[in-house]
């Protein structure tokens, strides 16, 4: 595995390995002796699998606020997806700032989405699917959600608004500085 640090303190881009010959591939998801020789101290205990039926469809930007907040490591095990980090630490020398990375099966590029981070993702093509790991059962009432058009994040989605799908829920976040 390549782990490459991002300009948000604790947000890595993980690139995986792949051992490949005539039968297909072998990849390892996640390796914890791996992830702390480079300081990420992350223990897992759910996973979550989301398919996207058609490209352009938009999830995010949610957290979770402590004491239920979650590390994330993200990876596309079909089609491609563009994933975003926005730190929303208000501590933080990055507030407000995000690291968008395109995720697929064949580049094997994982992104690690620290606590205090909201995640988003917007699926290039149909038939996505995404899968994570949580260092944190979701809990509803710890839910921190942000709209993924705030222009405080000025986020580059790499699609015209009008062509994405949302769900009414995440069209009704707050800004952030509502």
């Amino acid at each position: 595995m390549k782990i490459e640090k991002t300009l948000i303190d604790g947000c890595f881009i993980i690139e995986r390995d792949f051992f490949k010959d005539e039968r297909g591939y072998f990849s390892r998801a996640f390796c914890r002796k791996t992830l702390e020789e480079n300081g990420i101290n992350a223990d897992f205990v759910q996973s979550n699998l989301s398919e996207n039926i058609k490209k352009y469809t938009l999830r995010g930007l949610h957290s979770q606020k402590a004491p239920y907040a979650e590390d994330k490591l993200v990876m596309c095990t079909r089609g491609s997806i563009t994933d975003v980090c926005v730190d929303v630490r208000k501590d933080s020398p990055t507030y407000k700032k995000y690291v968008a990375v395109n995720l697929t099966e064949e580049n094997g590029k994982c992104l690690y989405v620290p606590k205090g981070c909201a995640h988003g993702y917007i699926s290039l093509e149909d038939d996505s699917q995404v899968l994570y790991y949580v260092t944190y059962e979701y809990t509803p009432n710890s839910e921190e959600c942000y709209r993924f058009n705030d222009p405080a994040f000025n986020i580059n989605w790499g699609v015209d608004e009008s062509l994405m799908i949302i769900s009414e829920k995440d069209k009704k976040h707050n800004l952030i500085g509502e």
